[in-house]
Formats: structure tokens, sequence, C-alpha cells
């Protein structure tokens, strides 16, 4: 099983799911949907304590070292992501009203009616509230970085590892399991044909946004560098290509820093900044949670504005930092915002889910592709290529 790759399993789950919910008898729906329960409510005791494990050593390891460098590229870095977040936001808010405008007037105001129940319930309550576990990231991070000894980061890199374990263990493995449910009882509530019917719109939306942000990076960065643009997107082919495969930044970053090289940026700065931007700069998975978020909302029959939504990409583009580096785990970093600041249910964080993960393969590619783009910028103002500039001129 563990060969089959997330992707896959995740078609299947949704195919199964839809098989499941137009043939099977209540009882088992029911059966999943008791699963989904428990599942669905350890993953809300879970979402605070991924932020802490995430936020607070991700903040608390920006902060030491580097220097210069690690401020320019943390800079851009965010900037892109933020940049991705707008244009997500703006072009689904001018397409979805015609493009998904009959699933808006569908019954699918409120998917939780729909739904068969559980045989029971069991709460588990988090320990805290999301945004408080947000303010204590943020307030231990911010610490981590003004204090001179390791014992703490120490601590929390080691939390890290065991929030990390727990992703990788339990919550993906049984993802798949999760959205069958979900998609079983959602076919049984007649709702399946809406949600397909997003899928594909929005899916093709998502990659044509890929493209068109890579394609915005790599102008960016051949105007500074004084290169083709074409040229450098075709040099970081392979990467893409990869990530395409592994679904990880992390697992990619030996063919990113190559490929990076052939870039014409420096060794030192290459070896830098991939590995720190393959942690820090997300700005294809950020185009697909902004996309996705819109859709759901869409579907439950409301509309994005920017005054929700501009807050909500700002809060993304620092959580994107925290997004563990497995398959789906910038969505699993999102699920707290997308909750506390665009006030999803557990249905909707769902089918938010669902829908990221059966394309989290296109969203690493770009993230990685982007990576190049942004490290060839870093290097062009680099203190050192700054320096050297200027004994050109003088």
């Amino acid at each position: 099983m563990k060969k089959i790759g997330l992707l896959p399993r995740i078609i299947v789950a949704i195919a199964l799911g839809i098989i499941i919910g137009l043939i099977a008898p209540n009882a088992i729906i029911r059966l999943f949907a008791t699963f989904n329960m428990l599942f669905g409510n350890f993953l809300q005791f879970m979402i605070p304590l991924i932020i802490i494990g995430f936020i607070a050593p991700g903040i608390g390891m920006m902060g030491k070292g580097a220097g210069k460098m690690l401020a320019v590229t943390t800079g851009f870095a965010y900037t892109s992501t933020i940049a991705a977040g707008l244009l997500a936001f703006f072009t689904a808010k001018t397409l979805y009203p015609s493009l998904l405008t009959n699933q808006a007037q569908e019954s699918f105001s409120n998917p939780e009616e729909a739904l068969l129940p559980s045989f029971f319930q069991m709460d588990m309550p988090p320990v805290m509230e999301v945004m408080t576990a947000l303010l204590l990231a943020f307030t231990i991070g911010l610490g981590l970085t003004a204090i001179k000894g390791n014992a703490l980061q120490n601590m929390m890199n080691d939390f890290k590892d065991i929030i990390e374990k727990v992703i990788n263990v339990v919550i993906i493995p049984l993802l798949p399991i999760h959205i069958l449910g979900i998609f079983a009882n959602m076919t049984q509530g007649g709702q399946i044909a809406s949600i397909i019917s997003v899928f594909a719109k929005v899916f093709a939306l998502i990659i044509l946004l890929h493209l068109t942000m890579l394609f915005i990076q790599y102008s960016i960065a051949g105007s500074a560098s004084r290169k083709n643009p074409l040229k450098l997107m075709k040099t970081m082919l392979p990467a893409y290509f990869t990530a395409l495969g592994t679904q990880s930044s992390a697992s990619t970053i030996p063919v990113t820093v190559a490929q990076t090289k052939k870039l014409g940026v420096k060794e030192k700065v290459a070896d830098f900044s991939v590995p720190l931007l393959a942690t820090i700069h997300l700005s294809g998975s950020t185009i697909t949670l902004v996309c996705c978020a819109m859709a759901v909302m869409v579907l439950q029959g409301g509309t994005a504005s920017l005054s929700a939504m501009l807050p909500f990409i700002l809060m993304l583009g620092v959580t994107m930092i925290a997004a563990p580096g497995v398959p789906g785990g910038a969505v699993m970093a999102a699920l707290g915002l997308l909750e506390t600041m665009l006030g999803f249910s557990d249905a909707m964080l769902a089918i938010m889910i669902a829908l990221y993960l059966a394309q989290d393969s296109f969203g690493t590619a770009c993230n990685v592709t982007g990576d190049g783009a942004i490290t060839l910028l870093a290097d062009c103002f680099s203190p050192d290529e700054q320096e050297a500039t200027q004994k050109r001129a003088a």
C-alpha cells in the first residue's frame, strides 16, 4: 500500500465513495460517518498542536544566522506567496460567478443537513482554541529568535518531529478513508454532481494560475538577471517533474539545487536559499488553497469579499512557513485559518482537504519551480552581488 502514491489513493477513495454512496445501505454509510466523526474530532484536536508544532520552531529557526541573505530571501518568498494569493483571489472573484453559477444555486447551502449521522458521538476537545494556538506559536517563535540558548529551540524541534510523525503515520494514511466516507455520505444525499463539476473546473483554473505565476516569477527574475525567462523556466523543468512525482519539496531539493546552479546562481546562494525556500515559499499551494476555499464558499451559496480574504491571505503567507514537508502539509497547516477566519465547518474542511490533496502534486511542482526564480532574485540582490555591481560601475 505504501508504494501507491497519495494522489491515486485519493482518486480511488473518491470513486469508491461515490459507488458506495449509490449502492450501499444506510447502515454502511453511517458506519463510515462514525469513522469520519472520530477522525474529524481527532483532526480538530490536532489542529492547535500542528500550529504550535510548526510555526513556533519555524520562526525560531528563521531568525538565527544568515543575516542579510536570510532577510532578502524571506522577503522575496513572502512577497511571492502573497502575490500568488491575490492573483488567485482576483481571478476566482472574476471567473467563479460565471464558472460556478449553477452550483451556487443548487441545494448545497448546508451540506450537513443531507448527511446521515454517525452511530454515536465522542467529543475530543482541543487543548486550546485555534487563535490561542496561533498567538502562542508566534509568541514562542519570536521569543526563540531573541534568546541566546538553544534548549527551548531543541525542545520545539522535537515537538515538531512528534507532530510530523502523527501526520505521517496517522492522519495522511487515514485521509483516503475519511474522504471515501465523506463522498459516500454526500452521494447518498444527492450532492455529488455539484462537487465533481466544481472539481473539474477549479482544477483547470488552478493549473492555469500555477503556470501564470511561474511566468510572472521568471519574468521578474529574468529582468533582474538580464536572462531569457523562457530559457530559465526550461532549465527548471527537471525540478518541476521531479516534484510532480514526489509531491515533496524536501525530496526535490537535490534536483532543485542542481538546476538552480545551471541558472547561473552562485553555489553558496543556491545551497543556502533552496533548502530554505523549500520550507517557506509555497506560492503554488497558496493559489490552490485560495481557489479551493473560494470554491467551497460558492458551494455554500456564499461569496468571498476582499475584506474577508485579504487577512486570510496575509496570514496564509506566514502559516505556509509552518507547513510540514509531507503531501497535504499545506492544507493541514491552513485548517486553523480556514476554521477561524473563514468560518469553515467540519464538512467544508473535509471538502477542502479532498480538493487540495487531489492536485497536491501540481501545487508542489509550482512551489519548487518558483524556488529557482526566487533564488535567482536573491542572488541578484545578495550583498556580494551588489558590491560587485558597484565595483563594476566605479
